[in-house]
């Protein structure tokens, strides 16, 4: 990477790390309902924990991988319009889908500091854990997802690439190089 501010630096390599908790979360997820099944049919039990513990690693990999992608500009979208533009108009669209993903993770956090004060002390019903507990990997992605929004309208208004440092290079096919 060419040389780069350390809070960039960081930033992306949380934001890596978010993805790589999210596929381990991913595993574990797939490892809880095939035990959930087999214990099911095999020895005529119910695991409520499981599903549980499956639905937090669920909210965990969404939340933990979307800021790596917004990083990276390939959250779901239609880019026709985009890609048919000329640069400066595609810049400026580019510019308010930021905004409105830190707009969109700003609403996030507001209801995050509405609902966790008053539910966060809750219980599970399953697994008995804290409200806050369960969604914290939740929060943690949308504090990241601010963060890496504002960085990348940080960016374009200062007229530097916002894709630079999530950069991961890749052939025509889609494939990392």
């Amino acid at each position: 990477m060419p040389h780069s501010e350390p809070g960039r630096a960081i930033l992306a390599r949380l934001t890596r790390f978010g993805v790589i908790l999210g596929m381990g979360l991913l595993v574990l997820m797939a490892g809880l309902v095939v035990t959930q099944v087999a214990a099911r049919n095999f020895y005529d039990l119910g695991l409520p924990w499981a599903d549980e513990l499956a639905r937090f690693s669920g909210i965990g990999l969404v939340f933990l991988s979307v800021p790596c992608l917004a990083g990276r500009h390939v959250l779901v979208s239609v880019s026709m319009l985009p890609d048919a533009s000329p640069p400066a108009a595609r810049k400026v669209m580019h510019l308010i889908g930021d905004i409105a993903t830190l707009a969109f993770a700003a609403l996030m956090l507001w209801s995050f500091a509405e609902f966790l004060p008053r539910a966060g002390k809750f219980l599970t019903p399953a697994m008995r854990v804290p409200n806050w507990v369960y969604y914290s990997l939740a929060l943690t992605g949308s504090l990241f997802l601010f963060a890496v929004a504002l960085h990348r309208v940080a960016r374009t208004l200062t007229g530097r690439a916002p894709t630079e440092p999530y950069h991961d290079p890749r052939d025509d096919s889609g494939l990392p190089t």
